[in-house]
């Protein structure tokens, strides 16, 4: 094959986003910390189907302009700082293409190693052993491969072959990956796309099923992300209540009523959707949106005894769990006059939203750790502020690099202030004066973001062992910006030991966002375990309903 053409490319482009899309959850699955939110393959995923997307509506022979289109889908959906990098690889390959109407093998080549070139260019800090290095690296083999064939199957076969390399050579290069014995999430996903362009251009079909198994928890998952979450609003949810239960089978009732899991799973249709049922001899696990958890529970007692039971508000969760729409935005009415300064922010919970409102933010964009925003969301959300002069705070590190391609393209003057934790963001607001200029609030904020700590507990989604902690599946961690230091199997215990380690003589106030499933009394304990211990730091505490993180602990 000598020549690569627009309908040709879009078909590669087509196949490699769906292959991703097959795989997502086995890339997220490969995330460094064992955090129930590493979404790098989701990421991924929603930033190349936003550019799959815009390719199938530009379908045309002109390699360059279905190349144009590819880099327009994938700036404007790119998520995390995974998204923006693959949309950075493929902006600057877009851009060497962009004035032919078809390339040759060299030609391709050449354009996979200017679209590294722009990705390197586009990471202030470009970190080896992680995508940009698989990215890099099979660029320069199918360079290589150019100078002795023009067959761009050929030339793609190097790339793909020196892309598989390069990843497995990933944990030499970054030692935390070789610490938890997995490699780069990022890297797995770009050989994922290269999996489904070769493929296309051998007239091969890649299988939709992920090439490992999904467990029923990534079922479930991928569960929610085709049915509740693509729900625009929360009224438009008809079934209220996640229900996830086990079922331990019972001889006595198994005798009076035989246990048939076809029939099983009809009679529970009935009540509700995104059913899932697997069973074994022993046991049948079941999860199933429902607006009777009551009756589904009662139903499975007829064949044994109810273990593992867990039920969700889903619409008290929507709004913190975002699905593969577009992130909703919390926006004031936009004013009729176009104001000064105009705040945009991310929260992680609907509490910590108000939180934001409260302060000062004219729009807060609700997903940050369970679903990064994307740069087309963030454009939207600095529109409708309608001011001259934005600032936005991206509340976590992996939004900053989808923030700032937003302040590229959009029409106010915006600034990125690097907030990488809700803390740091409450903190950079407090400092905004609407009476300063943009450069002396840009340093205001910025420099209050180093006065203050951030402390976080979640719990282990898997084993591992990191920064010398052997770490549970189920465990508690205590996270010391960024660093994991604590682990426990108790969450206030995880919380008390954490801030031990936090609070010092030179903490003046501490304050708790309590997440959405802490109690109360939860919060009280670790309360009266500051104020006994660390007798002079003021406490605050604040509802922040945030899923995942039971607590986020701000010290100044």
């Amino acid at each position: 094959m000598k020549a690569l053409n627009g309908i040709q490319f879009a078909e590669m482009v087509i196949q490699g986003a769906n292959h991703l899309a097959a795989n997502a959850k086995l890339v997220d699955s490969l995330n460094v910390f064992p955090v129930p939110d590493g979404d790098t393959g989701t990421n991924m995923n929603l930033s190349m189907t936003s550019g799959a997307k815009e390719v199938k509506n530009n379908v045309q022979e002109h390699i360059g302009k279905v190349g144009t289109a590819l880099s327009k889908g994938l700036l404007m959906g790119a998520r995390g700082n995974s998204g923006v990098i693959l949309s950075q690889l493929f902006r600057g390959f877009s851009k060497a293409i962009e004035t032919k109407s078809s390339i040759s093998g060299k030609e391709f080549a050449a354009a996979l190693e200017t679209g590294v070139e722009t990705a390197y260019k586009a990471v202030m800090k470009p970190v080896e052993g992680t995508i940009l290095t698989v990215a890099k690296d099979s660029a320069r083999k199918g360079v290589q491969a150019s100078k002795s064939t023009d067959d761009i199957i050929q030339i793609m076969e190097a790339v793909l072959a020196e892309s598989k390399a390069s990843l497995k050579r990933t944990p030499d290069l970054l030692p935390v990956l070789k610490e938890v014995g997995v490699v780069d999430s990022g890297g797995q996903g770009l050989v994922f796309v290269y999996e489904g362009f070769l493929a296309e251009l051998k007239g091969e079909k890649l299988p939709d099923s992920p090439e490992a198994l999904p467990s029923m928890n990534e079922l479930v998952n991928a569960e929610h992300h085709r049915s509740v979450q693509s729900h625009m609003n929360t009224e438009d949810i008809e079934f209220g209540y996640c229900t996830e239960f086990m079922v331990k089978f019972e001889a006595d009732k198994l005798a009076a009523k035989p246990f048939k899991e076809d029939a099983f799973r009809r009679d529970l249709s009935q009540y509700g959707d995104s059913l899932l049922v697997i069973a074994d001899e022993d046991v049948v696990k079941v999860h199933i949106h429902s607006e009777q958890p009551g009756t589904v529970l009662s139903y499975g007692q007829r064949y044994g005894s109810l273990i593992n039971i867990k039920i969700e508000n889903m619409r008290q969760q929507h709004s913190n769990i975002i699905g593969e729409t577009h992130t909703p935005l919390v926006t004031e009415n936009a004013p009729k006059e176009r104001r000064e300064y105009g705040i945009v922010t991310v929260s992680m919970g609907s509490g910590i939203a108000e939180l934001f409102r409260s302060i000062g933010a004219h729009s807060v964009i609700e997903g940050g750790q369970t679903m990064n925003p994307s740069t087309e969301d963030i454009v939207k959300a600095i529109e409708e502020v309608n001011a001259e002069k934005v600032f936005i705070l991206p509340n976590n590190k992996n939004i900053i690099m989808a923030a700032q391609q937003a302040a590229e393209v959009t029409g106010s003057k915006a600034v990125v202030i690097q907030s990488k934790t809700v803390p740091q963001g409450l903190s950079a607001l407090l400092a905004f004066n609407p009476g300063a200029d943009m450069g002396t609030n840009e340093s205001a904020m910025s420099e209050a973001m180093r006065h203050v700590k951030t402390g976080q507990i979640t719990f282990a989604v898997r084993d591992t062992n990191i920064d010398g902690l052997d770490i549970e599946k189920g465990d508690f961690m205590g996270i010391n910006e960024g660093k994991i230091i604590v682990k426990s199997k108790e969450k206030v215990a995880a919380a008390q030991e954490l801030l031990a380690k936090m609070l010092d003589d030179e903490s003046e106030i501490l304050t708790i966002l309590q997440g959405e499933d802490v109690t109360e009394e939860e919060t009280a304990v670790i309360a009266s375990f500051v104020e006994d211990n660390f007798g002079d730091v003021e406490i605050e505490i604040h509802n922040g309903e945030q899923p995942l993180y039971p607590f986020i602990f701000a010290i100044e």
